[in-house]
């Protein structure tokens, strides 16, 4: 009998059938539930906040709402699609996504996805040098900043918060206009 295939690569990821949703950490595949509306419109919500943010105020970064592959470590065996990233330094985008750490990751959480986004995707993150990320759980209603460029402490806000952006002298996200 055939032993089932353990260290899978981004081929892999590629190879899926059509449509499905899956990312790739350490060899292992991770199969992602469709996202609930809630899930959308925080994601559209926030997206929507930096876009702005960054039209008006200019500069080099440009925000991309999942799906965008990125590259975290370029070793073939990690592939993910946070909901939302902020990428800075163009030279690490191509058509196929980023090839290395955005900026700042947002991950809002489904019940499919709650230990990878707490903890996985923290410290894979973290060791890739991402500057902030914020896990987003409508189920607990809270807001996690880790402000991983500084060290900083872990800050948790609820919905009726209005969050600094830590990359941003000036970016706060009101989570309080937001209406699900």
């Amino acid at each position: 009998m055939p032993q089932p295939k353990e260290n899978f690569t981004i081929k892999d990821i590629y190879d899926l059938p059509e449509g499905s949703r899956a990312e790739l950490i350490g060899g292992q595949i991770y199969y992602q539930a469709v996202p609930s509306r809630a899930h959308q419109e925080i994601l559209m919500y926030v997206s929507k906040a930096i876009a702005n943010y960054i039209d008006k105020n200019g500069g080099p970064c440009k925000v991309y709402p999942a799906p965008f592959a990125v590259f975290l470590n370029g070793d073939g065996t990690t592939y993910l699609e946070p909901d939302i990233n902020v990428i800075c330094d163009r030279n690490k985008l191509t058509d196929k996504g980023c090839n290395g750490a955005p900026d700042w990751i947002i991950e809002i959480v489904s019940p499919s996805s709650r230990s990878l986004d707490y903890y996985t995707k923290l410290s894979l993150y973290q060791a890739a040098g991402v500057r902030e990320y914020w896990v987003v759980d409508p189920v607990k209603g809270v807001i996690m900043v880790y402000d991983l460029e500084n060290e900083a402490p872990t800050a948790i806000y609820g919905f009726q918060d209005c969050i600094k952006v830590g990359i941003y002298e000036s970016l706060y996200i009101d989570f309080s206009g937001l209406t699900i």
